[in-house]
């Protein structure tokens, strides 16, 4: 009987590739102690309130580096103004924390090793910012609808408060998301530089879960009763 071999990185769609490469991260973000603490309904909404604040910094970084990209000939196709989080992150903050929520919240230091990264790497090298951009949009897209539903279950919001899981995208999430991995699978990368996107993929989901430790580590004041 023939041999069996994996499929060279170059041959195989990568949106495809990319996403077996990194299930087992993937699944380790998703069972964390904080997030299993949130999607179970164990934390009040101050719980919750101190993810949003952690991704103010996480998207202000990855939005800087959008800018940066939006002219790059790969980079540039992965720019959607429609995706940005900030304004609605704003909104969000001024809800949970109130009018002077710039001056009253601060990065964890997980959160800042985070930002660090993106910075390093997302801003002149399109697959680092492809690897972050990736890492963090499409799991909104899809599994942040779950925390949406959430907020609005056991906290009654539904506005602002939530706004960040809320797209306007110009087609349905699914068609987004296939578009992406479209996009994922042309782009003009060869084998080794698809290794070392997946390499950075590992990374960004290496960050999240550092930043969802460090969250885990202060929760137990956050637990609701």
């Amino acid at each position: 009987m023939p041999v069996a071999t994996e499929t060279p990185l170059d041959q195989a769609r990568f949106s495809a590739v990319l996403r077996r490469s990194t299930l087992g991260v993937h699944d380790r973000a998703n069972h964390s102690r904080y997030m299993d603490a949130l999607l179970g309904g164990a934390l009040t909404l101050s719980g919750y309130t101190q993810l949003a604040v952690q991704y103010h910094y996480i998207y202000g970084a990855i939005e800087q580096a959008s800018t940066a990209m939006a002219g790059d000939r790969v980079g540039g196709a992965f720019v959607f103004d429609e995706l940005r989080r900030l304004p609605s992150l704003e909104a969000d903050l001024e809800f949970l924390v109130g009018a002077g929520w710039r001056t009253a919240i601060e990065p964890l230091p997980a959160t800042r090793a985070y930002v660090d990264r993106i910075k390093s790497v997302a801003f002149d090298w399109a697959g680092g910012y492809v690897a972050h951009h990736y890492t963090r949009y499409l799991g909104d897209i899809a599994g942040g609808q779950v925390i949406r539903r959430l907020l609005e279950k056991n906290y009654r919001i539904d506005g602002p408060g939530s706004l960040f899981y809320r797209f306007d995208l110009p087609m349905s999430a699914p068609a987004f998301r296939d578009r992406y991995r479209g996009l994922l699978d042309t782009a003009p990368w060869d084998e080794a530089e698809r290794a070392k996107v997946i390499d950075e993929t590992l990374a960004a989901f290496e960050c999240n879960i550092a930043v969802f430790a460090e969250l885990a580590d202060g929760m137990d004041e956050h637990l609701a009763a």
